[in-house]
């Protein structure tokens, strides 16, 4: 198997000798630009497995403009940045470049040579990428699946497989992941692509409606009956059947079904004749169908029907480098229905985003998006431009009461009056919350007197 190729893009000498030794002995191969580290001209005849990045003598933020102009290249290439120094900017900022570790040197080898593994095994060699790509093309209307997060490029690359294959799947995850979304991204790949996605919200169907809405009926089955209908699933002839939450369908509807399911057939009611049905199921639950089959609240036998291919999508939560990505591709859509011009999130408030669990996920960052062009905002959205009920979920969250002066003694207290980690707790600046502590007087638990006090810097 061919080595891994690691690009040194490191200008200190000592931080490159120490950076190259552990590579060595992870038995990589090293190369770096001839003349200066920092020329990149190399990359054009041959894109790396990975780049370490270190900080140039004349700029420590000098290392993000080459992951800005090596990711122009190639995004799919991981980047290490190395920093003498460490801080919240330095952190959003390298989150923005599409830095994937960083850390502060001088580092033991043990840190860098995990980080190196870490980063490795996450994204594949470039002649495997490769080899993919030739066998499985990219998927139509990828983009609307955002993500570059490990888990979400295990999704697409699994999705990759899955939709040209004509079997049933079965797509787990929380409340607003994008289940439905993915059922028809997969519909969308599949030699089905020409015919119908027909989309059941399998809660909303009472079990007195399920088989005249599923299944069809004819003239006279029942008072009202007036002519023929056909159902919902025939609708769908040659095409895709998505289940969405199917875990919350009775027992009853699971038993119809499942019949359904294994003999690819339908009865309208009032009917005496079968009538051949040629569709492929997808389902979607946000339930524990494993739980609920050992509870024998969900059929076994139905169970093993849907659950040939199987997909998970994960909550936001964990997979948090995405979000950036996400809110950037929802302030571009907002852009172009307003016709505005908003250029993103401050730091302050994408810091707050990123500290947040998202419960609603994915669908959750939406709305919040959406709720913040209703205030019409500015070119940038700070964070007092969220919304309202937002900010109160993130101060419980924190653990901090809502008058503004509690709020910044609370953090301080919390904290041991450390003000860099009392202004992220509170999702400031250090320089706000210097401006906070001397409007409220705060200083180590003692009252300072009006106006600016070099004291209260003195404790920074």
């Amino acid at each position: 198997m061919k080595k891994p190729a690691v690009l040194l893009a490191v200008t200190d000498e000592a931080m490159r000798q120490s950076a190259r030794g552990v590579l060595l002995r992870l038995g990589y191969e090293v190369f770096e630009p001839s003349d200066n580290p920092r020329d990149l001209r190399s990359l054009r005849h041959r894109m790396p497995d990975l780049v370490i990045i270190g900080p140039s003598p004349d700029a420590p933020w000098k290392g993000l403009e080459v992951a800005q102009q090596i990711h122009q290249h190639d995004r799919r290439v991981p980047l290490i940045l190395i920093t003498p120094n460490s801080s919240e900017e330095l952190a959003i900022a390298a989150l923005r470049a599409g830095i994937k570790d960083y850390f502060k040197y001088p580092f033991t080898p043990e840190e860098l040579a995990a980080a190196i593994v870490r980063c490795l095994s996450q994204f594949p060699s470039r002649e495997v990428s490769a080899r993919h790509e030739t066998t499985a093309p990219d998927l139509i209307d990828s983009p609307r699946m955002i993500g570059e997060s490990l888990a979400m490029r295990e999704v697409h690359a699994y999705a990759r497989k899955v939709a040209p294959a004509d079997v049933n799947v079965l797509i787990t995850g929380e409340t607003g992941t994008g289940k439905e979304l993915t059922a028809e991204l997969i519909h969308r790949n599949s030699p089905r692509c020409h015919k119908p996605f027909v989309p059941i919200n399998c809660a909303a169907i009472p079990d007195s409606l399920m088989e005249s809405e599923l299944f069809g009926y004819e003239k006279g089955a029942f008072t009202g009956a007036h002519g023929r209908k056909e159902g919902t699933l025939k609708l769908a002839e040659g095409g895709t059947v998505f289940f969405d939450e199917i875990g919350d369908m009775s027992q009853y509807a699971q038993a119809k079904i499942l019949r359904v399911i294994e003999g690819k057939e339908v009865n309208r009611l009032g009917g005496r004749d079968s009538i051949p049905l040629d569709v492929r199921f997808i389902a979607a639950t946000n339930q524990d169908l494993d739980l609920l089959v050992r509870e024998s609240k969900f059929r076994k036998d139905l169970y093993f029907r849907i659950n040939v291919a199987r997909i998970h999508l994960p909550p936001l939560r964990d997979r948090k480098e995405d979000i950036l990505t996400l809110t950037d591709h929802y302030i571009r859509e907002c852009n172009h229905q307003l016709g505005r011009e908003v250029l993103g999130f401050t730091d302050e408030a994408l810091q707050s985003l990123l500290r947040y669990d998202w419960p609603g996920n994915v669908r959750e960052l939406r709305n919040l998006v959406e709720a913040v062009f209703i205030n019409l905002p500015s070119r940038t959205i700070s964070f007092l431009d969220l919304p309202v009920q937002f900010q109160r979920r993130l101060r419980e969250t924190d653990g901090l009461p809502q008058d503004e002066r509690e709020r910044v003694l609370s953090a301080l207290l919390a904290t041991n009056w450390n003000k860099s980690q009392a202004a992220q707790k509170l999702h400031w600046s250090r320089m706000t919350l210097y401006r906070k502590m001397v409007k409220y007087r705060l200083s180590g638990g003692n009252e300072v007197p009006e106006g600016p006090d070099a004291s209260l810097h003195q404790r920074a």
